[in-house]
């Protein structure tokens, strides 16, 4: 049940978080959907960085990796997005800019993915310390 509700209350979180940089990187039908790409790349690297650090650790709760990898990212990153500015694109017109776009889209985001379990791993064998002091010593 924990699980469950990590990410109902994680998917609220990154459909908020999705939402904010609609409004704010607003793009036209015919228009590359930058934004678009931009939250699924982060997405990506931030799913792969936790894959490869964080969640290999055992003492990683299994409802955190469920509310922050399905709730949080699921919800903010999604692939319902690219398909629908696919369509979009292609309605358009413009088959150029939307071939270009699932090629970047794909390939970045494999990329991205890569870069972020490669980064996480290197950051995952670093002891985490147990404790942590007011002076910060132990970070």
């Amino acid at each position: 049940m924990r699980n469950i509700l990590a990410v109902a209350v994680g998917g609220l979180l990154g459909t908020g978080l999705r939402l904010v940089f609609d409004l704010a990187f607003p793009h036209a039908d015919h228009e590359f959907p930058l934004e678009t790409l931009l939250v699924n790349l982060a997405g990506a690297f931030a799913l792969g960085w936790l894959a490869g650090g964080l969640w290999r650790r055992p003492s990683t709760p299994a409802w955190l990796k469920a509310g922050v990898g399905s709730g949080v990212l699921g919800s903010f990153t999604t692939l319902s997005a690219v398909m629908a500015s696919l369509v979009v694109l292609e309605r358009e017109g413009e088959h150029l800019t939307a071939a270009l776009y699932l090629v970047i889209s794909v390939l970045a985001g494999l990329a991205a993915a890569a870069a972020g379990l490669w980064l996480g791993s290197r950051i995952g064998r670093r002891r985490m310390p147990d404790t942590i002091t007011d002076s910060g010593e132990t970070l």
